[in-house]
């Protein structure tokens, strides 16, 4: 599908396939938060304010992680998205810091390929 005028454009824009990225190269790399202040933004807090698990990594908890690679040169494609939404103001922008794999209830649910060998161990905490 074409990229169409502001008023004739589908409402609603994809955001969770862009934050993390989003977030680290225009957050935490110029100083503005912590990369521990963004993992309690987008994780911890939510989790909180629903009430429900997670948010944290404790025992008898969903082990719900996202891997990142801080340095992951990252192009959006919105033509790529695992979503059917396709909407979003960053197609073709470049980020630093991607997403690596992500961990639902212990399980894999996804792996970045294009990132492999990408990640070193970095302790956050």
């Amino acid at each position: 599908e074409k990229h169409a005028e502001f008023d004739s454009a589908p409402f609603g824009v994809i955001g969770l396939e862009t934050a993390v990225s989003v977030c680290r190269d225009r957050l935490v790399h110029p100083g503005h938060v912590t990369l521990v202040r963004l993992v309690e933004l987008m994780s911890t807090n939510p989790a909180s304010i629903l009430r429900v698990p997670g948010g944290t990594l404790a025992v008898g908890v969903p082990a719900d992680i996202t891997v990142l690679a801080p340095e992951l040169a990252v192009t959006v494609d919105s033509s790529a998205f695992k979503s059917l939404a396709r909407n979003t103001p960053f197609d073709g922008w470049e980020f630093r810091g991607g997403v690596t794999a992500t961990i639902v209830g212990g399980r894999v649910v996804y792996t970045n390929a294009a990132a492999e060998g990408a990640g070193a161990f970095t302790n956050v905490m």
